[in-house]
């Protein structure tokens, strides 16, 4: 805007007849912002599909459209001011000519606004003295016409009270209490685009019925059949867009925000949505856009089906807006999305999505399913199916502006590798319950950093602790989950239990361990309760056993602990293993490494030594050792110790076959424990 512009007397307001050609139409008095120019077709105003150029110039500026009105439509174009005053001058600052000349022309143009309000207004003739100007109330006028009594005065005038007007039928509800009413008020309730000219014949363009019903009415009802749209519809604040179900669809082959619901406490449902850039779009205009319901509405090849855009400006939030039983298909880009343009907008936020649908149906769909790619604090989307083609890259995103979002009973599908839940960087605190994940992709492609939670999703671990991985966790009790058996015969285990409290009571038994194959990385525990004299057998099904062989469980509280590496059972615990023994036939020196606790020498061969380790080497330090001489013949065997005198504090003997000497460390010295 220029320092130096003008205010003339000139009306704020231009009108022209569209010829359906001309796209260009000049208005020839000021505007200070493009948003102050206001433009009509037909009285509705569109807000969209031109741009605005001569802001600040004092002789006007042009408007262009995109595509031309259409013919014999009445193009208005009026300067509209918010009348208000947001500068101040400070006391004892400059003066610029300037800023008091921006002012005085802001005041010129609100007060020629005014004046041309009123010269469209009905007023008293300027000989004529006035008299009474106020309406009669509310309940008296109601369902009557506006008439004049005797005075000139206005008053209520009953239809069809000598006015020519024919007297319309009353309707009266059926059921106690119904009220007669006259019959164009209840036809007032609701009303049709085709009360306002749509044709629905999907060849006709309905733009201006649409947009003419939603200016005048709240509540506007879409009838069976197909409506031509080529610019925008807007639905405000408390509005509601209805049709009849898949019979009412409103259609258009333009590149355009089809349905645009622009403010709050709007309604738009039971319908059939059709091409578009963006098939129903949800972003703050003049306020917030926050509790808007749309449902039972299905949206059709759009490049994206549904769009919630937080903006750029944070006091015009998206949150807490409801969708459910919405169907997306045959998107080309996205089914769903969720962002913002730039900040200081807000992510959207809050939003509820109930049995909601995304389904490519052979369109080839570039973008996701789902995209929430910026949203905050509990976007929540409860059984969802998000269904694509191959060509997607993910069925699901959560991108790194994305934050608490949860999924409950999420169904994917796709092919080709694409993932079913893909978390990007940044994404934080995703829920996901209950996950059908169909694609063969990854089921969670994580590159959140594992800044997400899962029940009964992913694959193969699902993480509802059947079988998952943990990296770390921190337990406060943990339960072993435990299987008690009282029986006699043949046991199977399965992998639904760890531990088996086992009781042979009844008769001797046989636990046979799962299949080592089929049971990598688990861990069992079989033990012996009961004090009967019946043996429990423990072996394995289809395979050797643990450790290659059976374990025989004889005595009240025996036990055998053995994990599977996926070919085989090994025991790690258990009272009933094999002793721990080595066997050696040769002479001379046999050092004694007390890697085994019995050493069973021959000394068939020739004389041998036994030499023990020094008392206070650290395999030998409390430890205890048996060495037994096996031959028949009369070779000894001399147990010393290296660097020492032997146990007892002398070098010991077994000249016989079967004679044993055990001995003990305790750190300085061997000693003999027992002998025979």
């Amino acid at each position: 805007m220029t320092d130096h512009m003008t205010i003339q007397d000139v009306a704020p307001i231009v009108r022209y007849l569209a010829s359906g050609v001309q796209t260009m139409f000049d208005f020839n008095f000021p505007i200070f912002h493009d948003d102050e120019m206001h433009v009509q077709f037909g009285g509705v105003r569109q807000y969209a599909g031109f741009d605005v150029v001569g802001a600040g110039q004092s002789n006007g500026g042009r408007v262009t459209f995109d595509a031309p009105p259409p013919q014999n439509t009445i193009v208005t174009l009026m300067r509209r001011m918010v009348i208000e005053r947001v500068s101040d001058f400070t006391e004892g600052g400059d003066f610029a000519a300037a800023a008091i000349n921006t002012e005085l022309d802001v005041i010129t143009a609100c007060m020629q606004q005014l004046a041309y309000d009123q010269t469209t207004m009905l007023h008293y003739a300027d000989g004529e003295e006035t008299a009474m100007t106020t309406l009669p109330l509310r309940a008296a006028r109601a369902g009557k016409l506006l008439g004049f009594d005797g005075n000139g005065d206005p008053v209520p005038v009953a239809v069809g009270d000598g006015t020519g007007v024919p007297v319309a039928p009353d309707f009266i509800a059926s059921g106690i209490g119904a009220v007669p009413r006259a019959m164009n008020i209840k036809m007032a309730d609701m009303v049709s685009v085709k009360d306002f000219g749509a044709v629905g014949d999907g060849l006709t363009d309905d733009t201006l019925a649409f947009q003419r019903a939603l200016a005048a009415h709240a509540c506007v009802f879409v009838p069976v059949g197909v409506y031509q749209i080529s610019s925008t519809l807007r639905i405000n604040d408390a509005q509601m867009l209805c049709g009849a179900g898949q019979g009412s669809e409103i259609k258009t082959a333009a590149a355009i925000d089809l349905v645009h619901l622009a403010g709050s406490y709007a309604v738009l449902k039971n319908l059939k949505i059709f091409g578009g850039n963006v098939g129903v779009r949800l972003s703050g205009v003049d306020g917030p856009c926050v509790q808007n319901a749309v449902s039972d509405v299905t949206v059709w090849q759009a490049q994206t089906g549904i769009l919630l855009d937080g903006g750029n400006n944070a006091s015009k939030p998206v949150y807490w807006n409801n969708f459910a039983r919405v169907l997306v298909a045959q998107p080309f880009v996205n089914g769903i999305h969720l962002m913002r343009q730039s900040a200081p907008g807000d992510t959207p936020n809050a939003n509820r999505f109930m049995q909601c649908r995304v389904y490519s149906l052979g369109a080839t769909t570039s973008g996701h399913g789902l995209y929430v790619e910026h949203g905050s604090f509990n976007n929540s989307f409860v059984d969802f199916e998000s269904n694509v083609n191959g060509t997607a890259q993910a069925c699901v995103r959560c991108g790194g502006g994305s934050n608490k979002t949860l999924f409950v009973n999420l169904y994917t599908e796709s092919f080709n590798g694409v993932p079913n839940v893909r978390l990007d960087a940044g994404s934080i605190e995703t829920a996901i319950y209950n996950l059908m994940s169909a694609s063969d992709g990854a089921a969670i492609w994580d590159f959140s950093g594992g800044q997400y939670s899962a029940v009964n999703a992913g694959y193969p671990y699902k993480n509802r602790l059947a079988k998952s991985i943990c990296g770390d966790m921190t337990s406060t009790l943990h339960r072993y989950d435990t299987e008690y058996i009282d029986t006699s015969g043949t046991v199977t285990l399965d992998l639904s239990h760890s531990v088996h409290l086992v009781s042979s009571f009844g008769g001797a038994l046989t636990v046979k361990l799962p299949k080592a194959s089929d049971a990598a990385g688990v861990w069992m525990v079989v033990k012996k309760i009961d004090a009967s004299s019946n043996v429990i057998t423990v072996s394995e099904n289809s395979g050797a056993g643990p450790d290659g062989r059976n374990y025989y469980l004889g005595g009240e509280n025996d036990y055998v602990c053995a994990v599977s590496n996926g070919a085989e059972w090994f025991v790690i615990a258990t009272n009933r293993g094999a002793g721990n023994t080595r066997y050696f036939d040769g002479s001379g020196l046999y050092p004694i490494d007390m890697a085994v606790d019995v050493y069973l020498l021959s000394s068939f061969g020739g004389a041998m030594t036994a030499r023990l380790p020094p008392a206070n080497a650290p395999e030998a330090v409390g430890r205890r050792v048996t060495i037994k001489k096996t031959d028949v013949s009369s070779n000894v065997i001399t147990v010393t110790v290296n660097g020492g005198s032997g146990p007892d504090g002398s070098n010991q003997t077994l000249t016989a076959q079967n004679q044993c000497i055990t001995v003990l460390s305790n750190g300085g010295q061997w000693y003999v424990v027992g002998r025979y």
